[in-house]
């Protein structure tokens, strides 16, 4: 009976179910992350290594000279930069990050894009790249604009066979003026514009996304002095025309618009500084019958760029 009973417990009985666990198995998991978001991968520690040392890290400076590189913080401002084609270089993703709309719609255009790194990194990383804000998880990386020098913009008319029409900014700091000059420098036919190095706005994200996407086809120049730029600008025949609310003429008598001509714009409360509104040829004024007593400085150059442009239709 013992050896009935041993050849017996040698047969397989029932079996537990596997619960679906085998058809779980065979699903598929999704698409494969991209190469530099993946633990372990040659990439991911290429690109890990890559952002420790070169967030906010100063770019070499070039003839019209570079800013630094910045960051975009935050879900809605990355989704919103990217949307409108502000140039970057990488979008850094928060591991385990709560995966969310703009997370995704983040991911999908960085990848349309093309050319931008995505990289995996953990919470502490963001947090001290951006110095404690709240990221959201998500940090896009813009790289440094390439400033051009303000004899190219001249320069380049010339070779187009064009007078050239410039845009001079004096005391402006806010990006988003700078760029609503840009897209209407765009707009009527100009050749640049040019900003001091200091206490000046600079291409950053908000200007690159005020400028509609023109700023990819109009260049900025930045001056190290201003004054000393637009007298360049005068040795070489160009007209230096400031929009001032005392100005002796209005826009709409002043011919030299129809010439090479550099406009002037300082800032809404302050107007032209002193040094700069003596080196011009002339000081102008844009008749406001509203009653109101000044313009920013887009709209400004926005009037006088259409005034230009038609004469020179």
């Amino acid at each position: 009976m013992a050896a009935n009973n041993r050849r017996m417990s040698g047969k397989k009985g029932a079996q537990v179910g596997s619960g679906g666990q085998r058809r779980r198995g065979l699903e598929g998991k999704g698409p494969t992350p991209p190469a530099e978001m993946r633990k372990g991968h040659k990439k991911n520690r290429i690109a890990a290594a890559q952002a420790k040392q070169t967030a906010r890290r100063p770019a070499p400076r070039g003839r019209g000279g570079k800013s630094t590189s910045e960051l975009v913080v935050g879900r809605n401002p990355v989704v919103e930069a990217l949307r409108e084609g502000v140039p970057a270089t990488m979008l850094y993703v928060q591991q385990f990050i709560d995966n969310d709309e703009r997370v995704r719609e983040a991911l999908q255009l960085a990848g349309e894009r093309g050319g931008i790194h995505l990289m995996e990194a953990p919470r502490p990383e963001l947090d001290r790249m951006t110095n404690g804000l709240n990221h959201q998880g998500l940090v896009l990386q813009i790289p440094p604009y390439e400033y051009a020098h303000p004899e190219d913009l001249a320069a380049a008319a010339y070779d187009a066979g064009e007078d050239p029409l410039i845009v001079a900014l004096d005391g402006v700091t806010d990006p988003r003026n700078l760029g609503a000059v840009v897209r209407s420098v765009s707009a009527f036919g100009g050749h640049g514009v040019v900003v001091p190095e200091r206490r000046a706005a600079g291409m950053t994200a908000g200007a690159w996304k005020t400028s509609a996407g023109t700023a990819a086809r109009t260049p900025v120049a930045r001056a190290t002095n201003l004054t000393r730029a637009l007298e360049a600008y005068k040795k070489a025949g160009i007209i230096v025309v400031g929009l001032a609310a005392d100005g002796d003429a209005e826009i709409g008598e002043l011919e030299a618009l129809e010439g090479p001509v550099v406009i002037v714009v300082g800032s809404e409360g302050k107007g032209l500084s002193r040094l700069v509104g003596e080196t011009c040829d002339y000081r102008v004024r844009i008749p406001m019958p509203g009653g109101a007593e000044s313009l920013n400085a887009g709209v400004a150059a926005g009037v006088v760029l259409y005034e230009a442009a038609r004469r020179r239709a």
